[in-house]
């Protein structure tokens, strides 16, 4: 905790305006309503019936284009429904220097650091050499202000591979790439400069030395208007997927005492010299001999922080909203407390396929119950349509205890028991990073996911594989939900797709709530034992599984406590082969879109000639992009898309035809 500075005037306002949407904006309803404040939401057309929608005192139209991006529809927004300030949530404009100088010249208080620190945090190389200068080891590498191309690659060469490069402007993964040979820095420079302006609107980058085996750590600060600032703690954030978080916790593992009060202290030594107010978070590197690197600040509110509300038993976002009015932290004495309370886990639930490399998904949330007993985080409901140009995570799962085996316990527990049916997420990989030995011990660094991708990726073939044989029998129950009792006792032929393959065989009842399934090799014996929507019980050849499971037209999903599944029913479509059309489009030379997205960049022409792994073109879905490879040799044949069309999953890109033709 440092000194008060100045007097600041006061700044008094009773209705806040939330700039965002999803369960941010729901978490700033709560937060804003526990303190008598009341609050406006906005929405686009396509949100209209969203939660954060009704659950606000009031809600506004925004008609611009640009949806929750506009800043002036965003102030115009404010203005018109009497609001006084104006709470930006994380993302969108969350860490926009310019919006909160809009927020500040329109007489609106922007729930957040001023505009001059939130530019000089924001810039990752300013952070950088303004923490250094405070006395905090960074991690080597250039942040200067020669972008030029011959700099860079003379500065790559002095720092050598590995190395990271990385948006000045951003975060979240995005215009950052890894660079393992210095022959590839020059596309890999390219790729992340056009990834970083369309992001950002800065194509600027610095260079830093990869630091493998490192862990993740950042500490979540306070700061008011008179010059103190307090640590909350730090949290651990390794468990990652292309540099995007996917599990958090506080405290983190691998911070004692002696250290988390050292670095709490290096934390508010650096941000007193700004004058930083609001929430914000530093992030460093933990090398493995122990050196604690920073890296870059989020002047804002971060995802994870209800890790560190429960671990401190605080409000974080009720924070936010009293340091905007003026609260003094030094009139708090129990801020900051000595030790956590605990031990939080949070995971992030993406709509997203781990066995297809994390690809965003989008569709229609058919079925949607969530743990009870446990912190989420959420805007959804049973029909909720997750749409591509949004962040991949749809919900939140926070789970404390009072140590770290037991919040862990808890949320595999409420992992095994949610339903999210209707599109792939990541709920079975994250079920299987909690398990897995190595995130038990609390040893993993940032490696962890590629390290043990093979177990965490593709889980038990056999159980799903038992799962598909249950899928087949309650299929011919059908909606009256019993166990077969008016079945007549006759073999019904089956044809399934499930996983991308197609699998034929036969199942019979032999008495009720009994089946005899003959899929894959052999023959299995199945028992529904108990059909119901909330508790379904069934044995195979002995193995017990309690499913939730639900049907969605001609297909049927089913959850058990470590698997998800989708299996459609194709028994009465004729026959066309006994695999599905993947390998066929590929032999086409046909390349079709594999999810909802915008076409960033085209990189071919028609007429041009490919070989196997020529990029194509490059599609960017929930803000990732994405490069599309040729599948085969030949040339361009026919082009269907051009940079910024708009494509629905499965729709025709282009067509690679014979190279002579």
């Amino acid at each position: 905790m440092s000194g008060d500075a100045a007097e600041p005037p006061p700044r008094d306002f009773s209705r806040v305006l939330i700039a965002n949407r999803g369960e941010i904006a729901l978490r700033i309803v709560r937060a804003a309503r526990a303190l008598g404040l009341e609050t406006v939401a906005v929405y686009t057309a396509d949100d209209a019936r969203a939660p954060h929608v009704s659950q606000a005192d009031r809600a506004v139209l925004l008609a611009a284009p640009e949806g929750y991006r506009s800043a002036q529809a965003l102030i115009d927004a404010a203005r018109g429904s009497g609001a006084q300030a104006i709470h930006p949530g994380y993302g969108f404009l969350a860490e926009s220097a310019g919006f909160a100088r809009q927020c500040e010249v329109a007489g609106l208080r922007f729930i957040g650091p001023s505009a001059e620190a939130i530019a000089l945090m924001g810039d990752k190389s300013a952070a950088r050499r303004r923490m250094e200068a405070a006395g905090l080891e960074v991690i080597p590498g250039y942040d200067g202000a020669d972008q030029s191309d011959a700099t860079l690659e003379r500065e790559a060469l002095r720092i050598g591979a590995p190395l990271m490069i990385k948006a000045c402007a951003g975060g979240g993964g995005r215009g950052m790439r890894r660079v393992d040979q210095l022959a590839a820095f020059g596309a890999a420079l390219t790729s992340a400069r056009a990834e970083a302006l369309a992001a950002f609107g800065s194509a600027d980058v610095l260079l830093e030395r990869a630091v493998d085996g490192a862990r993740h750590i950042e500490v979540q600060v306070l700061g008011d208007a008179y010059g103190t600032v307090v640590s909350l703690g730090e949290r651990e954030c390794s468990i990652q997927r292309r540099h995007q978080k996917l599990i958090e916790e506080a405290p983190s593992p691998a911070i004692d005492p002696v250290q988390r009060t050292r670095l709490g202290a290096a934390a508010v030594r650096a941000l007193s010299t700004i004058g930083y107010e609001g929430a914000g978070t530093l992030e460093f590197l933990l090398s493995s001999d122990g050196r604690l690197m920073f890296m870059e600040m989020n002047t804002r509110l971060q995802v994870e922080h209800p890790v560190t509300e429960l671990t401190y038993d605080i409000d974080l976002v009720q924070w936010q909203f009293r340091i905007a009015a003026g609260a003094r932290l030094s009139d708090h004495p129990d801020l900051p407390r000595e030790h956590p309370r605990g031990h939080a886990i949070e995971v992030r639930l993406c709509a997203e396929d781990p066995s297809r490399g994390f690809l965003p998904q989008s569709g229609t949330l058919v079925r949607w119950v969530p743990p009870k007993d446990l912190r989420v985080e959420h805007a959804l409901h049973d029909g909720a349509v997750i749409a591509p140009q949004f962040d991949s995570m749809i919900a939140k799962l926070v789970a404390h205890g009072p140590d770290r085996e037991s919040a862990c316990r808890t949320m595999l527990n409420a992992l095994a028991g949610l339903e999210v049916f209707g599109l792939a997420t990541n709920r079975d990989f994250l079920i299987a990073c909690l398990r897995h030995p190595v995130f038990r011990s609390g040893s993993f660094n940032t490696g962890f996911v590629d390290a043990f991708a093979p177990a965490l990726v593709c889980p038990d073939q056999a159980h799903r594989q038992a799962l598909l044989k249950v899928a087949a029998c309650l299929l011919q129950i059908g909606p009256q939900q019993e166990t077969g009792a008016l079945l007549p006792k006759l073999a019904y032929p089956l044809r399934l797709e499930f996983e991308g393959e197609l699998y034929e065989g036969r199942v019979e009842r032999e008495s009720p709530g009994r089946f005899a399934v003959s899929l894959l090799e052999g023959t299995a014996r199945v028992h529904l034992e108990r059909v119901d929507r909330d508790s379904t019980r069934a044995s195979i050849d002995g193995m017990q599984l309690r499913l939730g499971w639900w049907p969605d037209g001609d297909c049927i999903w089913l959850a058990s406590d470590q698997a998800t599944v989708c299996v459609r029913n194709l028994s009465l479509v004729a026959s066309r082969s006994n695999t599905l059309a993947t390998a066929e489009a590929a032999q086409t030379g046909e390349v079709r879109s594999p999810m909802h997205a915008r076409v960033s960049r085209v990189l071919v022409q028609a007429g041009v000639a490919v070989q196997v792994g020529t990029p194509l073109l490059v599609l960017e879905a929930m803000k990732i992009e994405h490069l599309i490879a040729a599948p085969c040799a030949g040339r361009i044949d026919c082009l269907e898309v051009a940079d910024g069309s708009l494509v629905k999953s499965g729709a025709l890109l282009l067509a690679i035809g014979p190279r002579d033709a």
